[in-house]
């Protein structure tokens, strides 16, 4: 697994703009550990978000114990706040839970009308197939990303989206370090082909039954990498 950076948060960062408010801070923090900036383990430290942000204090404990609440942090008496690490079991339960609702997702958007969407689908296909064997293993997980969430968008399901966007976001420093290796995207790319057709058919049906198959796919190569993942 990838190491936990030293030294201050700011040695790698992106200008904040201001993020002196406990919500923007949270979403700050929150997208630092979507891209991996931020690893499982890692400390938080106050005084560096602090002067990164430009919030006070209390805001910055404000928004650490929002994310604790979203399971993403943890704050311990005397340590204080860190990424959370999560174990192989929990990794189980959230591709279950993603797999029954991106299902439906899939298969919402099978059946609506909006060309527009799922012609951005299969540009997003097209840009993924082009990637299988050249490499870029960051390019393919942003395309990644969108792919899955134009699907969850065009279901046209807020409380699906929400849910799965909080269920995504703890996985995305394991994916990103141990998941997409030239197999591995190989494998992933084939089951995006199948519930992309599914879906631009038309086939309601069609497009759940392959989006459930490409999530326990995904499953099943997490249970390959359980020697990998933190206990």
């Amino acid at each position: 697994m990838a190491r936990a950076e030293t030294g201050s948060m700011a040695s790698n960062s992106e200008p904040t703009g201001g993020t002196n408010t406990a919500a923007s801070v949270r979403s700050w923090l929150r997208e630092r550990i979507r891209r991996g900036r931020l690893v499982p383990g890692q400390r938080l430290v106050e005084a560096d978000i602090v002067a990164e942000t430009g919030a006070s204090r209390a805001r910055v404990r404000e928004a650490l114990q929002r994310l604790e609440a979203e399971g993403l942090v943890v704050i311990e008496e005397f340590r204080g706040a860190s990424v959370r690490r999560l174990s192989p079991s929990e990794v189980r339960q959230i591709y279950r839970a993603r797999l029954a609702l991106e299902g439906i997702a899939a298969h919402d958007f099978a059946l609506v009308d909006d060309p527009v969407r799922k012609a951005e689908l299969v540009r997003l296909q097209d840009e993924m197939n082009t990637l299988e064997h050249t490499g870029n293993h960051r390019r393919f997980a942003a395309l990644n990303d969108d792919w899955h969430d134009l699907i969850l968008d065009g279901a046209g399901n807020d409380y699906i989206r929400t849910f799965v966007d909080r269920l995504r976001l703890p996985l995305y420093r394991l994916l990103f370090s141990a998941f997409y290796q030239p197999s591995r995207i190989d494998d992933a790319n084939r089951g995006h082909r199948l519930v992309t057709a599914a879906i631009v058919a038309g086939d309601a049906a069609l497009a759940e039954t392959e989006m459930r198959q490409h999530i326990a796919d995904a499953l099943d190569a997490v249970g390959r990498l359980e020697d990998d993942l933190p206990a």
